[in-house]
């Protein structure tokens, strides 16, 4: 999983509970201890080093799958080059680009690489059952909560990109 900001903590939770090992790749210290809290195995910060770890740790194979919760172009072509052949790839983080050599990276490794931008209403219920039906305590996930007159500084937060998921409660 790399990124840990809202949407990687968010699939870092759910994919542990759904009994996934999870592996947390994130440069934030913060984020890397709330991944730690949710069930993930951290291993490494920087997209760049986790190649290795990710190898070592899958005895040479790589992952089933990596998703890339952030648009950072490091964190992209890491999560292609950790998956294992025949493995999926999604990018869920928006913005950002990423240079993929396409024949070693995915033709000749038979790579899926898939987008996805949201759920759809069906699979948004099939998750909200599936966090009750597992009484997964979604508090937890909320780092910071601000009152509607704090959204200055609640936006000042966010845009350092250091926390959880925040709520603006009125």
């Amino acid at each position: 999983m790399f990124g840990q900001g809202p949407v990687g903590i968010s699939a870092t939770l759910l994919g542990a509970k759904m009994g996934a090992r999870v592996i947390a790749v994130e440069t934030n210290a913060e984020r890397l201890k709330l991944a730690k809290q949710f069930g993930a195995d951290v291993r490494a910060r920087r997209p760049e080093d986790v190649r290795k770890q990710i190898k070592d740790l899958t005895r040479g194979e790589g992952v089933d799958l990596a998703i890339g919760c952030t648009g950072v172009s490091a964190a992209r072509i890491a999560a292609v080059r950790c998956a294992k052949t025949w493995g999926t790839v999604c990018f869920v983080g928006e913005g950002g680009d990423v240079t993929i050599n396409v024949s070693p990276d995915l033709l000749r490794r038979q790579l899926t690489l898939i987008g996805s931008w949201t759920f759809s209403a069906m699979g948004q219920a099939e998750c909200a059952r599936f966090v009750v039906d597992n009484r997964i305590e979604l508090e937890k996930i909320f780092s910071h909560r601000w009152k509607l007159d704090q959204a200055a500084e609640a936006y000042r937060v966010f845009d350092a990109q250091s926390t959880g998921k925040g709520v603006i409660t009125l």
